[in-house]
């Protein structure tokens, strides 16, 4: 009898190994990425977050005529851009001068690295709400949520939210060395004679693509093309950079490439991230979609959860969608991505650049934090594993 307890011990340690190796796989499904899609990204260990608020910095603020602790509450949704062998993050920071998402002035702060992972951080903002031309678009609330693309002579190109907290508006501002910048207000301001000036506009990709090592503005069929928007992914094009008109359908009205899908994790969302990337498959937009709380969204994800997700575009055509990403490839996973002032998760992309031959992708997390993620094109690895339903 002593014997066959032995032996019956002896059959369910392996049989338990397996019973739980089996649970973890059904608990969660590795991510593999179609050849089109860039990635996967991986978190550098013991790196992140890279970016953080500081009670120390202080900035004389022009409209508040005072000096206020200008990235005290949250730093985050980051753009990003390479400059003379340097990784420039360019990031979003919120004061403690109200309460609540949206109730406080941002502007946008200026960080540096030599490898992409520690930073060193300028003592005040760069691009902030003043005495200017655009203080009525952009205050109380600022200067939001930067994309930055450069061309191949050197010119930064940036595209940021506007929020007077009433309307929010696509702004353009270019420098020579994303330090001092020039602001040429809004980005629809002229086209079919300002008939999209005071409509909702935020979140623009400009094409770009690889050229010698660097990523530049690329134009597509002779002129320069973003996409933008939140609520659907919407386009525009410009010969100049600065003046943009958005792309109408046949009903002379904006023309929506995608749109939420009912059941997938962009159900309630789809919100452009970082500068669209031309390749040899055609143009892949990296964008944030927000999961819809209750029925209408992915039960796998958290509702009102924002994960990072891929769409290829036509290269001849832009505005044609020919492949997408039915799961993100990243997603809120860690603790800092999950807690913050947006506790349902938040892995928001905005930032990316292609340095020393790897990408480099920075996000906000939980709109509280900056974070890195890197692509090593020579080493094959997935996105974020796929979690079953809960």
């Amino acid at each position: 009898m002593f014997k066959d307890r032995i032996m019956i011990k002896k059959l369910l340690v392996p049989l338990t190994a397996c019973l739980f190796l089996f649970s973890t796989l059904y608990a969660q499904q590795e991510n593999v990425l179609p050849d089109w899609a860039l990635g996967g990204f991986v978190r550098p260990a013991k790196v992140n977050p890279v970016i953080s608020p500081r009670e120390d910095t202080w900035f004389s603020c022009p409209m508040q005529k005072q000096t206020v602790a200008w990235e005290s509450n949250d730093t985050f949704n980051p753009a990003a851009a390479v400059k003379k062998k340097k990784i420039v993050v360019l990031y979003r920071a919120e004061d403690k001068s109200g309460v609540g998402i949206g109730k406080r002035t941002s502007r946008i702060g200026y960080a540096e690295s030599r490898n992409g992972r520690s930073f060193k951080r300028l003592p005040t903002p760069v691009l902030y709400p003043g005495e200017d031309s655009q203080r009525e678009n952009e205050y109380p609330g600022g200067c939001e949520d930067p994309r930055v693309a450069v061309t191949e002579d050197g010119l930064y190109v940036m595209l940021y939210t506007q929020w007077n907290r009433k309307n929010a508006r696509l702004g353009v501002a270019t420098s020579r060395d994303l330090v001092h910048w020039e602001k040429h207000g809004p980005a629809f301001e002229d086209a079919y004679n300002g008939r999209f000036l005071n409509t909702w506009s935020k979140s623009a990709s400009i094409v770009t693509k690889v050229v010698d090592g660097k990523l530049v503005i690329s134009k597509v069929n002779g002129r320069y093309f973003m996409y933008w928007g939140e609520n659907a992914v919407y386009g525009a094009t410009s010969d100049d950079l600065v003046n943009w008109a958005p792309v109408l359908n046949e009903k002379d009205s904006l023309k929506a490439f995608i749109r939420p899908r009912r059941g997938y994790f962009d159900s309630d969302l789809t919100e452009c991230g970082p500068p669209a990337v031309m390749t040899d498959k055609g143009i892949v937009l990296l964008y944030n979609g927000k999961n819809k709380r209750g029925a209408g969204g992915d039960q796998r994800y958290n509702g009102n959860a924002y994960c990072a997700g891929q769409v290829l575009f036509d290269l001849q055509d832009p505005t044609k969608a020919i492949a997408r990403l039915d799961v993100p490839f990243l997603r809120p996973v860690e603790p800092f991505e999950k807690s913050g002032q947006y506790v349902d998760g938040t892995v928001f992309i905005e930032g990316l650049v292609y340095f020393k031959k790897k990408w480099y992708l920075y996000y906000g997390c939980a709109d509280s934090r900056v974070a890195v993620a890197v692509y090593n094109p020579r080493k094959d690895a997935p996105g974020d594993d796929i979690p079953q339903n809960k």
